[in-house]
């Protein structure tokens, strides 16, 4: 048998499965990457329960969560746990705080033949560890924020330097009015957060001393919020700046946000593609129409509604070129400005793509310790 552990960095360098045996309320609210939820009780039993706690006791509540446990629930149950074990024999599960509900899970699956290991401290344990971690990670490792005008093209420059942590990919959004995907589906704060913190801790542990590489982003990321001491340390950060002529970063956004984003309103709608995407693209230029102005939104407006029309006919993204255009010149390039003069943050390099990423490496390596 396995011990249980208390080794939290080991199971999250090594993206260790997780079984999560609390309810689906509480895995909901906040949980971890690469793990499962496989309740012990679901939504309803565990409210009945605490309402029994809080009024009767500790004692009255285990005797109603034996009540509950019929004998077709635990079987169920012990089902699931082991197809779990059977596909993930290095994993460990957990429970609210390592208590009863994870005992209880090993337990039933040691009369069964099977032990498998809990993370001690639980779900609790594991996210104060987690908070804590990303407090002196931004503390010891040195982050480089990579910016430059919108639509240089910073994420496709940023996954190709070996030390970064991508925020708008782990909060499955690109950071602007149009950047929710086709499901516009995001974690918690709290997910993201996790999900942060343990790419510093890899990064961390890999690259002991190096500099990390991340976006230029503001508190929010779409829904996703940023914690203060992240958020504190990035406003911090020296900058790089990314250098794209406009005409290249009016091709790149036609290419991300329309011709990458419009196949997929396709595979996902169907007959109602067209409608939806046209939604997606008019309803988020809507969101900015006070800070564009009114004359601006009706312009951009006109030229987007034209430019759909062409795209669901030949597949042709030029339509658009006009209108981002406006949206580059006279919205996001002097609000960008705006921001870096009222900053005025250390940038450390400024150049084109190639020279950014020659750069990129060779800082790496001039602050990098043998790795571990």
């Amino acid at each position: 048998m396995r011990e249980d552990t208390s080794d939290f960095q080991m199971l999250f360098v090594n993206d260790i499965p997780l079984m999560d045996v609390r309810a689906p309320v509480e895995f909901s609210r906040g949980a971890f990457p690469h793990a499962s939820n496989i309740a012990l009780l679901d939504d309803s039993q565990r409210e009945q329960i605490g309402i029994r706690y809080k009024h009767a006791g500790e004692e009255e509540a285990i005797r109603l969560g034996l009540e509950l446990a019929t004998d077709e629930l635990r079987q169920q149950r012990i089902a699931d746990w082991l197809g779990f074990c059977e596909q993930n024999p290095d994993g460990y599960l957990y429970c609210f705080r390592g208590g009863r509900r994870s005992r209880t899970a090993q337990q039933w699956m040691r009369e069964q033949g099977v032990d498998y290991p809990l993370v001690r401290g639980g779900y609790k344990g594991v996210r104060r560890y987690l908070i804590d971690e990303l407090e002196n990670s931004v503390a010891q490792a040195p982050m480089v924020c990579v910016s430059g005008l919108t639509g240089v093209g910073k994420t496709r420059v940023l996954k190709q330097i070996t030390h970064h942590v991508d925020f708008e990919g782990l909060a499955n959004h690109r950071g602007s009015a149009f950047g929710r995907d086709t499901g516009d589906v995001q974690p918690s704060s709290i997910d993201w957060e996790n999900a942060v913190s343990i790419e510093f801790i890899k990064h961390r542990q890999r690259f002991p001393g190096s500099a990390v590489f991340v976006e230029d982003e503001g508190r929010r990321i779409g829904r996703v919020s940023m914690a203060d001491c992240l958020f504190s340390a990035l406003l911090q950060a020296p900058r790089a700046i990314l250098q794209v002529d406009i005409e290249a970063r009016i091709r790149l956004i036609g290419e991300d946000y329309i011709l990458r984003s419009w196949p997929d309103y396709e595979q996902a709608y169907g007959d109602a593609a067209a409608a939806e995407f046209s939604s997606f693209v008019l309803d988020n230029l809507l969101r900015i129409r006070k800070r564009l102005g009114g004359d601006r939104y009706k312009q951009v407006k006109q030229c987007f509604e034209q430019a759909l029309k062409l795209l669901f006919v030949d597949g042709s993204v030029d339509g658009f070129y006009d209108g981002i255009r406006i949206l580059l010149e006279q919205y996001y390039d002097p609000m960008y400005r705006y921001q870096i003069n009222r900053k005025q943050p250390r940038i450390i390099f400024e150049g084109p793509e190639a020279e950014f990423l020659e750069w990129a490496q060779h800082y790496s390596e001039l602050n990098q310790v043998d790795e571990v």
